[in-house]
């Protein structure tokens, strides 16, 4: 018996949902990661606790209700993600979102939470988390030597991939960068709107040097909501190995989770 006796030609159909720290989008895609119906998006409101009425999991669920069935739950998380529980939450910490205060009683309520678990029992499918970074580049990379992929929207986000193969996430977004901030802090979406495109630009260029010198990847991938903004020309000899790609990919990539051996998920 074949994948399409059990499934339909057509089948698996794949709930990919991106979460965001300003945005919560999910989409269906068939076996061949085409969607099979238009995305849907809301907003993501703060303060922001896993659980409970005005939780992720509520939110998600009112979110989800507007699109067809599916057969297993892909999600693209900001946050470290290690077997489906979350690790790290920097967003949904904090009291009014990305800059803020951080709220110990969301910290203690993100703390490990299961959210794979959690999805997996609303949903009623096979659920697969992991960081949303990771997810976006699993639609992109092509799986020719070392692949960088760095996600531009609310925060700073990176994943590794060898030979097409993702490597253990590492949350470099949180390690410092310039003038004693992170590369979170320094190019966020709230540090763009203070400081504008081209001083954000001439920053980006220095990070992707730096990032450059740690892993020396043979191609780096550009995406998330910002990924419009970057002057690729501007980042010098290394425009040549720089792709912007669209920020689709956090919804396409969710398939992809289902597909292989990925290391760190």
């Amino acid at each position: 018996m074949t994948n399409d006796d059990v499934w339909g030609a057509d089948r698996p159909h794949t709930l990919a949902i991106d979460v965001g720290g300003t945005g919560l989008k999910a989409s269906v895609l068939d076996a061949a990661g085409a969607m099979v119906t238009s995305r849907v998006r809301m907003a993501t409101t703060y303060p922001l606790p896993p659980s409970g009425d005005r939780g992720l999991v509520t939110k998600l669920s009112k979110l989800i209700a507007k699109l067809p069935e599916a057969d297993r739950v892909s999600v693209g998380f900001p946050g470290m993600v290690r077997n489906g529980i979350v690790l790290s939450a920097p967003h949904f910490v904090t009291k009014g979102g990305p800059g803020t205060d951080v709220d110990p009683k969301l910290e203690a309520a993100w703390e490990r939470f299961d959210l794979a678990e959690a999805l997996r029992t609303m949903t009623g499918k096979p659920t697969r988390v992991a960081n949303d970074a990771d997810v976006q580049g699993l639609a992109v990379v092509t799986g020719v030597g070392l692949e960088l992929v760095i996600t531009l929207g609310t925060g700073f986000g990176t994943a590794l991939f060898l030979e097409g193969a993702l490597m253990p996430h590492l949350e470099i977004a949180h390690q410092p960068f310039r003038k004693g901030e992170t590369y979170n802090e320094q190019l966020g979406e709230r540090t763009r709107k203070g400081i504008g495109d081209e001083r954000w630009n001439r920053r980006l260029a220095k990070a992707v040097a730096n990032l450059d010198e740690l892993v020396f990847f043979d191609h780096l991938y550009v995406g998330g909501g910002n990924a419009r903004r970057v002057r690729v020309a501007g980042l010098g000899s290394l425009a040549r190995k720089v792709t912007a790609v669209d920020n689709t990919a956090g919804i396409l990539g969710g398939i992809k989770l289902w597909e292989g051996h990925h290391m760190g998920l």
